[in-house]
This record gives C-alpha cells, sequence and structure tokens, in this order.
C-alpha cells in the first residue's frame, strides 16, 4: 500500500506534524474515500445494500449506527466508523489511532473493544465485527493497552489498517 501511495506522497505523510487522536480520526473516512481498499463506496444505503460486489458505506457515524440497527441487528449505543459488504458478508467497526499509554487513549480503546463485544439481534445477514486499530498498543509493555490485545478472545478481529485490505479479500 505504502508502495501504490507513490514517492512523493509517502514523503509527504511521514514529515506530518504529530496530531492528536480527534484530528487523526477524520482521516480514516477521507483514506476509504480515496479508493485505498480497492472498492466502491457509497453513501446511499439502498445502494449499498443491493450493491452486488464489496462495496463500502461511508456515511457519518450516526448514519452507520442507523443502519448497522435497523439491517444487520446492531444494538450497542454508539456510531461506527466502519461499514462494509464483501461477498456477501457484512464487516462493521470501530477505527482508532492511539497515540499515547492511558488516560484518554485507554478509553478510545475500550471504545472499540465495546463495539466488537456488542450483541446484535438475530439478523440472516452474516455480519463480522472488527476494531481497526494503530500505534501503540502493539508496542510490547506491560500497560493497560497491550494487556488488553494480548487478552483478546481468539475470535476477536483486531487489525491495523495496514492489513484491513487483505483481511477483507481473504473473507
Amino acid at each position: 500500500m505504502v508502495y501504490e501511495m507513490g514517492m512523493e506522497e509517502t514523503v509527504f505523510n511521514m514529515t506530518l506534524p504529530k496530531e492528536t487522536n480527534r484530528q487523526i480520526g477524520p482521516l480514516f473516512s477521507n483514506w476509504l474515500r480515496k479508493g485505498s481498499l480497492g472498492v466502491k463506496t457509497t453513501q446511499d444505503p439502498e445502494e449499498f445494500l443491493n450493491y452486488e460486489d464489496n462495496i463500502i458505506f461511508e456515511a457519518s457515524d450516526n448514519a452507520m449506527q442507523e443502519f448497522a440497527t435497523t439491517h444487520l441487528g446492531y444494538r450497542h449505543n454508539k456510531g461506527l466508523d466502519f461499514i462494509a459488504k464483501f461477498n456477501n458478508k457484512y464487516i462493521i467497526g470501530e477505527a482508532k489511532f492511539l497515540t499515547d499509554f492511558g488516560g484518554h487513549q485507554n478509553a478510545q480503546l475500550a471504545d472499540a473493544l465495546n463495539v466488537i463485544r456488542s450483541t446484535f439481534v438475530d439478523t440472516e445477514k452474516e455480519v463480522i465485527k472488527i476494531a481497526v486499530l494503530d500505534g501503540v498498543l502493539y508496542i510490547p509493555n506491560k500497560g493497560k493497552m497491550h494487556k488488553e490485545l494480548l487478552e483478546a478472545d481468539d475470535d476477536e478481529v483486531i487489525i491495523s489498517a495496514l492489513l484491513l485490505r487483505d483481511f477483507l479479500y481473504s473473507l
């Protein structure tokens, strides 16, 4: 993926100043809209539902929560950052870039984990819950974030955005 960005864009992104998690949040949506996953994106829920091929529903957190509640049986009181359909499987998730240890960053991790641990009412659609997490939580240490990562259940999908494309196409 870095190779596909090209030298100029790679260097530009590497030299951007450090930003806080709240400023980084919209970058995930922008990244999806740019076609980084190689599939069509739409803001129209009907087009998303009826589209025959792989597609990403790219709307506000609340619009995605409403869609997931109405069509996928989602019952958690939290907006979503990601909804996709790959091979007739629906993938919903929360995306976080954790820039530091402790404090608010622990709460951000808890948000993402609560989404993938949330309950769904029965639906005939296959729904896969994921947490798209990047940042310091992957650095081995004795901190709470890394410990949470290591203690995640085997069926919980926690993945870096760098591996998201490969994961989706493997479904």
